[in-house]
């Protein structure tokens, strides 16, 4: 998918609602956007970035933003799911890779590196008749493993459960399963390509249940209504994942094939633009819940346990 600068007049993006959390909103690309910083006017080329379906909405305000300010850039983002990304970053068919869960080690051996971007929490979803509220991790995970098989068993109606996810190169899906420890264990009667797909089907079908990221389900571009579950009481939102007490959230990463460093100039001008002032700003109206800033990862990061 090819991503084009286009100057639309001044247009409020859709506004995200939550459940008493203060919701986001996509600015798009504006006539008479910001400055263009030093050194803008010598940049041209075009810059290939493919991966992860969950961070569609990020990619493509960061994208339209930086085309704003670097006219002569085109910015190429294609959708094709996590591991797609990772390994066209090795095979350098990609510049950057949309990750959206933790790198392995076999991955960072090959000299793939991780620069994060955000945090992003995992919604689980029922469609909106379903009555139940809330599930613990226990029970999501047993749902998903196939041991509890009716909502019955879990406070709900008698009617069979049917788990909807992602398919196996899919971040969301990885990471769903990892922060469970359920991995290899599932049983899906629906494996979907992306984030939208699987919105769709839950929505559709009474007894269904499935996981989405945040933004796919407070971002309103979707166009399908499906109720949130809270896990083990807690409430999904960006404060309850802050605070480490909502189970289900992963890092989103922009990952490059060896440091930033030693990137051409027109990854380092992107990476520029998103851990700028601008950047940061588009990321966090786009449904990211925290965005480092430039030049200070390390301290703004701390492991896993900051992403928790």
């Amino acid at each position: 998918m090819k991503i084009r600068r286009s100057r639309i007049p001044s247009m409020a993006g859709i506004i995200l609602v939550l459940a008493g959390i203060a919701g986001s909103r996509i600015l798009w690309a504006q006539e008479g956007g910001p400055e263009c910083p030093q050194g803008s006017a010598g940049l041209s080329g075009s810059l290939q970035i493919v991966g992860s379906s969950s961070m569609e909405k990020l990619a493509r305000v960061l994208a339209e933003g930086f085309m704003e300010i670097y006219p002569d850039v085109s910015v190429n983002i294609q959708f094709t799911g996590t591991s797609a990304g990772m390994e066209a970053v090795a095979e350098g068919r990609a510049d950057i890779g949309n990750v959206s869960r933790d790198l392995t080690e076999g991955e960072r051996a090959r000299g793939i590196v991780e620069n994060r971007v955000g945090l992003d929490g995992i919604a689980v979803c029922v469609d909106s008749g379903n009555p139940v509220d809330s599930l613990t991790e226990e029970q999501l995970a047993g749902i998903y493993t196939g041991e509890i098989t009716s909502w019955a068993w879990v406070g709900g109606e008698d009617i069979p459960i049917v788990t909807v996810g992602r398919e196996t190169v899919s971040g969301t899906r990885s990471a769903f399963e990892g922060l469970l420890g359920i991995e290899n264990r599932c049983t899906y009667a629906n494996e979907l390509d992306s984030t939208g797909a699987v919105m769709a089907r839950v929505a559709a079908t009474p007894g269904a249940i499935g996981y989405v990221s945040f933004d796919a389900v407070w971002g309103g571009t979707q166009g399908h209504t499906v109720k949130v579950l809270a896990l083990d009481g807690v409430p999904p939102g960006a404060e309850t994942v802050k605070s480490g007490d909502y189970p289900l959230c992963r890092p989103l990463s922009m990952v490059t094939k060896g440091e930033l460093t030693s990137q051409n100039r027109l990854v380092t001008a992107w990476f520029d633009y998103v851990y700028g002032e601008e950047g940061r700003k588009a990321a966090e109206e786009a449904g990211v819940i925290k965005i480092p800033s430039k030049g200070n990862l390390h301290s703004e990061w701390q492991g896993e346990e900051d992403m928790r």
